[in-house]
């Protein structure tokens, strides 16, 4: 649960720094490169998070590891 929550601290903290820089930098195409793809890496793990929560588990779903055993 730490180390999750200071993943998400530690990406906030970078948008953050590369929104600021951005601003200072507009001509920069690497920050603004760099401020989409923290961007888009919080938006996926957003996503992602949703998703776990809303959608049911598939109990039908067998995975191959299980088939290996037997």
């Amino acid at each position: 649960m730490f180390l999750k929550l200071s993943i998400i601290v530690f990406f906030i903290a970078i948008e953050l720094s590369l929104a600021v820089y951005s601003f200072i930098l507009g001509d920069s195409l690497l920050v603004k490169f760099l401020f989409f793809v923290t961007t888009a890496i919080i938006i996926a793990f957003g996503i992602t998070k949703l998703i776990n929560k809303v959608l049911p588990i598939d109990k039908d779903y067998i995975s191959s590891e299980e088939n290996i055993e037997e």
